[in-house]
């Protein structure tokens, strides 16, 4: 058993025979949920504001009109960026077998949304009760037909590498070049590079600019203008900011952060 898992407190749900359980809360602004694990999966959405989910694995911001699926038995913790309304449907283990067995951000679409407020509305969902097995159903066939979305910022676990990661994530606005600061890291820059390749699958230059618009994401879910989010979150530009936004969300940062009904 991991460190990490040690660490985190098992939390469970009330004993049932469901196939899918939910729970629907709000949090304030800065709330952080420790670490925990449950003995379910999970799909956690944001329906409104921005959270941040940390494992072992990572880290996997979720915005407005997105949801973050964990595993079961998989430690991790929330935080909170502006007030957030949580609602979250938990699976028996297998049920949503099509899903992956990490986490990952998924797209949730229109139709995706209104089950998940509806499910958090009636409460627990069984086999036995015609209507509640229809909706069990047509939440899983969604969940068929979900894509991933590109909002993770991996972890690193070399230590040379790992350095490198948490200067940047103490100041992710921090405009050096990788060459000045593996000066400090005990590595050269292409052996970084390389690190960065080989555990995280993408290059270094594509995960800083990830972590720069996780940054930039919080600052605005907190209540930033869009131009002190850029400048913060380490782009030169607003402009360069709403581009990198745009190509991941397909929608500018005023588009994207409109008020949504409250639910």
């Amino acid at each position: 058993m991991s460190k990490m898992r040690q660490d985190a407190l098992f939390d469970p749900l009330a004993a049932s025979d469901a196939s899918i359980v939910s729970l629907a809360h709000d949090y304030a602004a800065g709330h952080r949920i420790p670490m925990h694990f449950h003995d379910l999966d999970q799909l956690v959405c944001a329906a409104r504001g921005v959270m941040t989910v940390r494992s072992a694995e990572g880290a996997w911001v979720v915005p407005t009109h997105r949801a973050v699926w964990i595993p079961k038995g998989t430690p991790h913790t929330i935080s909170m960026s502006g007030t957030v309304a949580m609602r979250t449907l938990y699976f028996k283990p297998r049920l949503a077998a099509s899903l992956p067995r990490q986490c990952c951000v998924v797209n949730v679409p229109a139709l995706l949304r209104e089950l998940i407020l509806h499910a958090c509305g009636v409460g627990p969902l069984g086999r036995k009760v015609g209507w509640q097995r229809h909706l069990v159903d047509v939440i899983l066939d969604q969940l068929h037909r979900i894509q991933i979305a590109p909002l993770q910022l991996p972890a690193l676990k070399d230590p040379r590498a790992l350095r490198v990661a948490d200067a940047l994530l103490a100041d992710p606005a921090d405009r050096r070049p990788l060459a000045e600061i593996c000066r400090t890291s005990g590595a050269s820059r292409r052996t970084i590079e390389r690190l960065y390749l080989v555990e995280t699958g993408m290059s270094f230059g594509k995960w800083r600019q990830q972590l720069r618009l996780m940054e930039a994401m919080r600052l605005l879910a907190e209540g930033s203008k869009v131009t002190h989010a850029a400048l913060e979150a380490g782009y030169s530009t607003s402009s360069a900011f709403i581009a990198a936004f745009r190509k991941v969300l397909g929608a500018t940062p005023g588009q994207y952060f409109i008020e949504v009904p409250k639910s």
